[in-house]
């Protein structure tokens, strides 16, 4: 079954655009079988992966031998995985300068670094590619319309096993634990241990074990220091490395007053969070109790609508999950497994203090209703209603 994904229309206005276009993300996200599946007319496309020996040491020692053995001037390019390229900057421009259509992708953010970037300006094209969304996912599974029951099981089931392709499409759970160990071990190995310099592998996996443990709370690098026995400024480097291999991301907290926001402490997410149950071998059977997988899976979702989410803490300790962006003014996020009666007073807090014009509770179970809080409509919605709400915004 040909998979479309949301993306497709973002990837046409760039290709449209720009001589390159590349799609970043994570490794097995579907950024390969995107792109091969953009060609409308078979064969007018090459693909050369780095992933390959031969295909890279070509790439490095010569761009001329390369084009020569892998580009087509007729066909649209793929070059796959190319953050391994050697000066993939300056290649990549002098191709796009002679007239060759690239697209290229990389499960690494080093493609991303100022090195390889500045030599792209003007003409690259670039779109990040997740996982498969709630409503991919629902598409995946051919659920047209389902119950609350049936919702509630394929949000379990998405935060158990998470977002992967391969994940989603296998329904034996087994396979799901095994596709997620294999690749948090290639991950691990392939995009951060080799890509980042990292020099302790062993390290490198007891900062994830404890990152997965302390999911969606406050990360404390003297804290992580101190539990793995390695220094603050190892850890910061790590968790860098994790974040530019697309397994975490921080979450920075929100202020009016630029300056303090730089000194706070940000939370820690997982990307996926199948991903993270799987580095601790945990897949819990419901999400009842487990309340702040449920965050970071609500995070996860925020992520991939592409908008920039930050979180808020008061002096008095008061606390908003999320904080997104619109047209410049913020909008408050609560998650919650069920349902609430009331406006929580945390949330009750940020919008005596900020009066935005709307505000969310999303919760997995419950009834959806909308409160009023200071004359800020307050809607309570279950995660499929609000995902859409925010996507149509």
């Amino acid at each position: 079954m040909l998979q479309l994904r949301h993306a497709e229309k973002t990837f046409r206005k760039l290709d449209a655009t720009h001589p390159i276009v590349a799609v970043v993300g994570p490794r097995q996200a579907g950024k390969t079988t995107f792109l091969k599946e953009q060609m409308a007319q078979p064969g007018r496309t090459t693909y050369t992966t780095l992933d390959d020996i031969s295909a890279k040491a070509l790439f490095d020692e010569s761009p001329e031998k390369f084009a020569r053995q892998h580009l087509d001037m007729q066909k649209t390019n793929i070059i796959d995985e190319a953050q391994y390229g050697k000066e993939a900057g300056i290649k990549l421009k002098h191709w796009a300068d002679s007239g060759y259509k690239l697209w290229i992708s990389a499960s690494s953010q080093s493609l991303l670094e100022s090195n390889v970037l500045s030599f792209l300006a003007g003409r690259v094209g670039l779109m990040t590619l997740y996982g498969f969304d709630l409503s991919e996912t629902l598409e995946a599974k051919n659920l047209k319309a389902y119950t609350p029951a049936q919702m509630d099981d394929t949000v379990w089931q998405h935060a158990t096993y998470g977002s992967y392709p391969r994940a989603v499409l296998t329904s034996d759970p087994e396979e799901k634990k095994l596709i997620l160990k294999n690749l948090f071990t290639t991950v691990l190995l392939k995009d951060v241990f080799a890509s980042f310099g990292i020099q302790d592998q062993n390290t490198l996996e007891r900062l994830a074990r404890f990152l997965a443990t302390n999911m969606a709370t406050e990360l404390n690098h003297q804290t992580a220091a101190s539990h793995l026995s390695v220094t603050a400024a190892t850890v910061r480097k790590y968790v860098d490395a994790l974040e530019k291999s697309y397994l975490v991301k921080r979450c920075p907290p929100f202020f009016t007053n630029k300056n303090l926001e730089l000194v706070k402490q940000p939370k820690l997410y997982f990307i996926d969070t199948g991903m993270r149950n799987a580095i601790l071998d945990d897949y819990p059977s419901g999400l009842q109790n487990n309340g702040r997988l449920y965050e970071n899976y609500l995070f996860s979702e925020i992520t991939k609508t592409g908008q920039a989410v930050q979180y808020w803490k008061s002096k008095s300790q008061a606390e908003v999950d999320f904080i997104i962006q619109r047209h410049g003014k913020p909008i408050p996020i609560e998650a919650k497994l069920y349902a609430p009666t009331t406006v929580p007073r945390s949330l009750q807090s940020f919008i005596e203090k900020y009066r935005p014009e709307n505000a969310y509770i999303a919760c997995y179970q419950g009834d959806e209703k909308t409160l009023q809080s200071h004359q800020t409509a307050v809607q309570i919605l279950r995660t499929d209603s609000f995902l859409e709400q925010i996507n149509a915004e």
